[in-house]
């Protein structure tokens, strides 16, 4: 069974409806229920997801959102040595924070990481150990609701 990692940036271009990424995202996504796959998160991704939820919508559509991540996904913790782990990538790469944390934990637990976030292809260029999905289209999509 493989396992990938998914960012906020795939999580969010899935709720958005963005094509190419939202189809990916929905295959994966229906083949964890089947058990053809296992899907992770870092719960700071996943706290992201929600804030970004909550703003361009309300409260009860990110919690819906969480529900459903909840039951699909499983959640990596944020440990003390994943935090630091997050931090010295920031340092060394111009990502975002919650950014850094998808990549660490996509990296620790060896598997792709699922995204189209550009900042992501420099980190994985530079760090061979991150293997990406890539799961964008031609467009420069920013991964958030408006």
């Amino acid at each position: 069974m493989k396992t990938m990692v998914l960012d906020s940036w795939a999580v969010m271009a899935w709720l958005k409806g963005e094509q190419p990424a939202a189809a990916r995202v929905r295959d994966l996504l229906e083949a964890a229920d089947r058990k053809e796959g296992k899907l992770l998160m870092n719960i700071l991704n996943v706290g992201e997801v929600f804030y970004l939820c909550a703003k361009a919508r309300n409260r009860a559509y990110a919690e819906r959102v969480l529900q459903n991540l909840r039951s699909r996904v499983g959640t990596v913790s944020a440990t003390d040595e994943l935090i630091l782990d997050a931090v010295r990538l920031k340092a060394k790469y111009p990502v975002s924070y919650a950014d850094a944390f998808a990549a660490v934990t996509a990296m620790n637990q060896n598997a792709a990481l699922v995204t189209g976030d550009p900042e992501l292809r420099s980190v994985a260029t530079a760090e061979r150990s991150l293997k990406l999905e890539w799961v964008a289209g031609e467009s420069r999509h920013s991964g958030f609701v408006d």
